[in-house]
């Protein structure tokens, strides 16, 4: 029996040893615990992110107590992409007429566009200009001088992959201030985004900011004037008028908000003139000079040429940048052959690890405004040089001799006042 209970004492004397170590463990396990998280706050509150000269992003981890200093080092890499840019859009009667299907009373414009879908698809970014309005039907139809064409136009370009068109044109207020609110309702039911016309002073105060791959990109958008059509003076914020104050205030409003780069859509020069005039060339250095990195001009109806400078700024800075003067009428039905020929042209740009801006190529595609007058759709973009390889290879037997070489002479035409691809 007395064996028996100094048994059972050493069991409750090593109950009682082993409580007492649990106890220790768990007291020990606490401090530990308390010390580590106070490390950990140290750290997250002494770390410090930021970049280097070489724009590399650096996260710093400060000395504190046992913690060491370390540095982790993010490569910020290049971002390149692709702008294309296209010319005027006009819708003359004759075009409407031709998009119209009686048996659905409907206007469908897809067929014009056939030949050159891909290019305009394909880029990250493809912006047009808009020489018509969309006033809505029950105000008619209607040809030069004041033009209003069907909402179904707008959605032709959508869905060609036009992300942004430029309103600002003289043609802008053909249907008046209802008629260019109501052009705004139409692209924005097509999602295009626009520019150049306002509904409201503040909307005119905002400028239109697109971010490609990561790079923000400001778009800016000025006509010479609206066909002798008085802007309503109580709405002087309808248009944007080539005003370099306001050219300057809206520059401002863009690098405020901290923009990779600005593009520039003029709508300006002198009608069917296949060079820029004195005006246009200041207009583009004022532009530049203040901030502007491409400059994509429109109106002439015709091509003008196009180049890639390496300016100085006033603060000793240097910076590439790009203006092409006109790229003519995408689509149109005019007279004169000359006002048939167009491009598609692309930039790739890069934004350098430093910020900077770079035009890495510019190319384009050059394309002609068919009419085929013995087709029951007569309106075609073609892309010159692949209908003119199609007739070569006999791959396209509705290709005439006379069509053929024309478009061999078109072509030369374009490359002569373009100038090669950069």
């Amino acid at each position: 029996m007395r064996r028996n209970q100094r048994k059972n004492n050493k069991i409750k004397s090593e109950k009682k040893e082993s409580k007492i170590i649990l106890t220790i463990f768990i007291i020990v396990l606490f401090i530990i615990t308390i010390y580590t998280l106070k490390n950990v706050s140290l750290l997250i509150n002494e770390t410090k992110i930021s970049k280097n000269n070489n724009n590399q992003i650096i996260i710093e981890k400060a000395e504190s107590e046992n913690i060491i200093q370390n540095e982790i080092i993010i490569e910020e890499k290049p971002i390149t992409f692709t702008l294309t840019s296209l010319g005027d859009t006009l819708c003359h009667n004759t075009q409407y007429w031709d998009a119209y299907n009686s048996a659905t009373k409907q206007y469908d414009f897809s067929y014009v566009y056939e030949d050159i879908i891909n290019y305009t698809s394909s880029s990250d970014l493809t912006i047009g200009s808009l020489e018509t309005s969309f006033a809505g039907e029950d105000r008619g139809y209607s040809n030069y001088p004041t033009f209003n064409s069907p909402d179904s136009l707008a959605t032709a370009l959508k869905n060609i992959g036009v992300d942004i068109i430029s309103t600002a044109g003289n043609h802008a207020l053909d249907y008046g201030y209802s008629g260019l609110c109501r052009t705004i309702d139409v692209l924005e039911k097509n999602e295009i985004s626009h520019l150049g016309t306002y509904k409201t002073l503040e909307e005119q105060e905002k400028v239109l900011i697109k971010n490609v791959k990561g790079v923000n990109i400001a778009f800016i958008n000025y006509t010479y004037g609206t066909n002798g059509i008085p802007v309503p003076k109580d709405k002087p914020y309808c248009i944007n008028l080539i005003d370099r104050d306001l050219i300057k205030k809206q520059i401002k409003i863009a690098k405020d908000k901290n923009v990779d780069m600005i593009v520039a859509c003029m709508h300006w020069g002198i009608e069917y003139l296949t060079t820029a005039s004195l005006e246009q060339e200041e207009l583009a250095d004022f532009l530049f000079q203040n901030g502007v990195d491409v400059i994509l001009g429109n109106h002439p109806h015709v091509l003008q040429p196009m180049q890639k400078r390496n300016i100085t700024l006033d603060d000793g800075t240097e910076k590439e940048v790009f203006v092409v003067y006109s790229l003519g009428n995408l689509t149109a039905d005019q007279r004169e052959e000359i006002t048939k020929d167009s491009a598609i042209l692309n930039l790739t740009i890069t934004k350098q690890t430093d910020g900077k801006i770079t035009i890495d190529k510019v190319d384009y595609v050059p394309i002609y405004m068919y009419k085929n007058f013995n087709s029951i759709k007569k309106f075609k973009i073609l892309d010159i040089e692949k209908t003119i390889l199609d007739y070569e290879n006999g791959l396209n037997i509705s290709i005439s001799s006379t069509l053929y070489n024309n478009l061999k002479v078109q072509l030369e035409k374009i490359k002569s006042i373009l100038g090669d691809e950069i």
